[in-house]
């Protein structure tokens, strides 16, 4: 059986006269008993940094080996894989060559060999590993979803920035990736834009002891998807226009420069490969043409669609404008929760940049706006990792000081978790 997709939308459809913003949030949820895609449809690539810096201390390299080893017992038999090493160049170690091979007892002993054998020495250059991973992805003719983790202790000194942007544009949407680093050497930022810019998840693994887990579960996580490459398609009247769409949950995705027309006054966004029990939410924000009192308008139509143009489920944003106060002054809970949640996820960012530019008053009233926002919204997982970067005196009114010393893990913690969000109950 497959997936059965859902579309919820809330929002306070009322509108006061003459107002054009639409406003509402999108559930998309994915049900049923679907299984795994079969074996031959799925892919994975375990890109793993082998530069210098890998040496220092030699448990980075072994922790790495050994959480390599624990992804690749994780795959399921006939699943195809490879696993590339990355230093400023790239190089598949398993199997030889620039292909993929299924999973089975046998390959995967030989590719734990391969993995033993790994020394550290050279750059890094994450652009060329991508675009190593996307020529071995290429080869796979099954339709399932390409998954690709990537793990790196450095920065990205071998190539620019403009060099690493033309790199994803071109394979963005061929396969996602999810990245880690280990450490505290690496950059936050150039790693949050290649997992936005693949439709993965970043996050720091402080103590390397921790990779094999974290590996594990990735690979699980990439084992249990169920469907590939669907997108959201909305489309609006005529006179309306898409302000932007975010995904809002379970992370910040700003989705709104990855639209393609697919048809008139309508566009595709992607949303990648889902899992059976899956749910994210997804914000929209629409300009439409004001209307007088009374006038109710179709403002959006999103609708699920598989790789193949199949409608996988639907739902509606409305607009009705009202002369009753009572009615078009009321917050939706959805749409202020998401709100609230990226404003969180800036003042953190902002507060952390103006801290490491040395601008101790904008960080401290950033960060006091984030804890004060943590406070309202119950967010007790951001509030302690906060706590770690500034002294709270009192989180109802966001008074805070900022420490004189902070672990460089608790302030890239707190960067790299700071688009991780929270959903409020619905209705």
């Amino acid at each position: 059986m497959g997936l059965d997709f859902g579309v919820e939308v809330f929002q306070n459809e009322y509108l006061p006269e003459g107002e054009a913003r639409v406003d509402a949030i999108l559930t998309v949820s994915a049900t049923g008993t679907a299984a795994p895609v079969p074996v031959e449809g799925a892919a994975e690539v375990l890109i793993i940094d082998t530069s210098g810096s890998m040496r220092y201390p030699p448990t980075k390299l072994a922790a790495a080996k050994q959480a390599t080893e624990v992804a690749i017992d994780t795959l399921r038999d006939g699943v195809v894989f490879a696993v590339v090493q990355g230093t400023d160049e790239a190089e598949v170690v398993y199997p030889r060559g620039s292909g993929l091979v299924a999973a089975s007892p046998q390959t995967r002993a030989a590719a734990k060999q391969a993995v033993a054998r790994l020394r550290a020495d050279g750059g890094t250059a994450m652009g060329r590993w991508l675009l190593l991973a996307d020529r071995v992805l290429a080869t796979h003719t099954g339709s399932g979803p390409r998954h690709a983790i990537l793990l790196t202790d450095g920065q990205n000194q071998h190539e620019t920035p403009q060099q690493l942007g033309r790199t994803l544009d071109k394979v963005a949407g061929r396969f996602t990736v999810d990245c880690r680093g280990v450490g505290t050497d690496w950059e936050v930022s150039e790693l949050r834009r290649i997992s936005e810019a693949m439709l993965g998840t970043v996050d720091i693994v402080a103590d390397p002891a921790w990779l094999a887990e974290d590996f594990r579960a990735m690979t699980a996580a990439a084992m249990g998807k169920a469907v590939a490459d669907v997108s959201l398609r909305l489309w609006t009247p005529e006179g309306a226009e898409v302000v932007f769409l975010k995904q809002a949950a379970p992370g910040l995705l700003d989705l709104t420069g990855r639209r393609t027309e697919s048809g008139v006054r309508t566009g595709d966004y992607p949303t990648g490969a889902w899992a059976g029990g899956e749910s994210r939410d997804y914000h929209l924000c629409v300009r439409v043409k004001p209307a007088k009192v009374g006038d109710r308008m179709l403002a959006a139509r999103a609708s699920l669609v598989s790789p193949g143009g199949d409608v996988l489920g639907q739902g509606r944003v409305l607009a009705v404008w009202t002369d009753d106060t009572a009615l078009s002054t009321r917050i939706s809970p959805e749409v202020a929760h998401h709100t609230g949640q990226a404003e969180l996820a800036s003042a953190i960012q902002e507060g952390l940049e103006a801290r490491k530019a040395g601008d101790a008053e904008t960080a401290t009233a950033r960060l006091g706006r984030a804890v004060k926002l943590a406070h309202e919204s119950g967010r007790t997982d951001t509030a302690k990792l906060l706590a770690k970067v500034v002294e709270v005196q009192d989180p109802a009114t966001g008074t805070v000081r900022l420490r004189a010393r902070v672990a460089d893990a608790d302030e890239m913690t707190l960067d790299t978790r700071s688009t991780v969000t929270r959903r409020v109950g619905k209705g």
